[in-house]
C-alpha cells in the first residue's frame, strides 16, 4: 500500500517516520515471502487475525483489500463463521458485521 492510500494515523507515521515505515513495510513483504500460501490465502488469513484480534479497522482494511484482489463476499464471510468455535458466537457476528459494513 503506497503511502497516499494509508488510513490518516498510518499515512501520518510513514511521512513523519519514513525509516520505521520503510522497516515495517519489509518486514511484511519478507512475511509474505517466508512461505508458500498464494496472495489469496495471505489476504484470508489477515482476515483471520483481524478477527481475532477483535479490529474493526483491520477488518475493514482486509476487506476492502480482498474486495479489490477480486475475493468473493462469501469467502470473507466463511472467516467469520470458521471463528465461532475458536472465538465465541458474538466475536464471529462482530466480524461478520464488520465484513457486511463493506458492501457495495
Amino acid at each position: 500500500m503506497t503511502k497516499s492510500k494509508l488510513p490518516a494515523t498510518a499515512g501520518d507515521i510513514a511521512e513523519r517516520h519514513p525509516d520505521v515505515w520503510s522497516a515495517y513495510s519489509a518486514l511484511g513483504k519478507a512475511a509474505a515471502e517466508a512461505g508458500p500460501l498464494t496472495e489469496r490465502e495471505r489476504r484470508l488469513v489477515k482476515l483471520a487475525l483481524a478477527i481475532g484480534a477483535d479490529s474493526e479497522g483491520g477488518v475493514h482494511s482486509h476487506v476492502r483489500r480482498a474486495r479489490a484482489e477480486g475475493i468473493e463476499t462469501a469467502a470473507l464471510e466463511q472467516v467469520a463463521l470458521l471463528s465461532i468455535p475458536t472465538l465465541g458466537f458474538p466475536r464471529a457476528a462482530a466480524a461478520y458485521t464488520w465484513i457486511g459494513d463493506l458492501n457495495d
